[in-house]
C-alpha cells in the first residue's frame, strides 16, 4: 500500500468513533497550519527534500506529510508524484501564491487563508478581493423560472402553457 493510500485510509477511517475521528482531524489541521505558516514566511523559496526529510523538518510524521502534500499538490507550480511516492521520494513545495490562496478559500479553510503570514504577500484589500472573487466563481445562479403565461422560450410566440409547457409536450 502506498503512502497516499495509507494516508487516505487513516483520514477516512469509518471504524473509529466520532470523537477519535474529530480529534484526528483537529490534530492534523493544527500541524498543517504550522507547516503553512512556516512556508509562507519565505514564499519565493521552494522547499525541497524527501518526504521523510520534510516531515522531520516540520516535526510531523511521514503520513501527516503525505496528507499535507496531498492537500497542497493542486497549488504547486509542478505537481508531486503522489500515487507512487514513498518516504525517499524527492518532492518540492514550490507553490503559486494566488492558486494556493484561492484553493484555501475554496476548501473553506479560514484557519489557513487567514494566517497572518499572508499579510506579507497580499494586502488586506487584495486578500478580500481574492476571497470575494473565489467565492463568486462558485456561486450557482438558478435560471429564471418560466411562468405559465410567459412567452414560450422556443420562440413560437405562444404562451408557455399552450406550447412546451403543455402536459405531454
Amino acid at each position: 500500500m502506498s503512502l497516499l493510500e495509507e494516508w487516505r485510509a487513516n483520514a477516512n477511517n469509518a471504524e473509529v468513533d466520532a470523537y477519535t475521528f474529530q480529534k484526528f482531524w483537529d490534530d492534523y489541521f493544527m500541524k498543517e497550519k504550522g507547516v503553512y505558516a512556516e512556508i509562507l514566511k519565505t514564499p519565493d523559496t521552494a522547499v525541497k527534500g524527501t518526504v521523510k526529510e520534510l516531515a522531520d523538518k516540520f516535526n510531523i510524521t511521514v503520513h501527516e506529510m503525505t496528507g499535507f502534500l496531498d492537500g497542497i499538490n493542486d497549488s504547486l507550480v509542478k505537481a508531486n508524484p503522489l500515487e507512487e511516492m514513498d518516504e525517499n521520494t524527492e518532492v518540492s513545495l514550490d507553490f503559486d501564491n494566488e492558486k494556493l490562496f484561492r484553493n484555501m478559500v475554496e476548501a473553506d479553510a479560514p484557519w489557513l487563508y487567514e494566517l497572518p503570514e499572508w499579510d506579507a504577500i497580499y494586502s488586506k484589500e487584495e486578500q478580500k478581493n481574492l476571497i470575494r472573487s473565489q467565492k463568486d466563481s462558485h456561486t450557482i445562479r438558478k435560471p429564471k423560472k418560466i411562468g405559465r403565461n410567459d412567452p414560450c422560450p422556443c420562440g413560437s410566440g405562444k404562451k408557455y402553457k399552450q406550447c412546451c409547457g403543455r402536459k405531454g409536450a
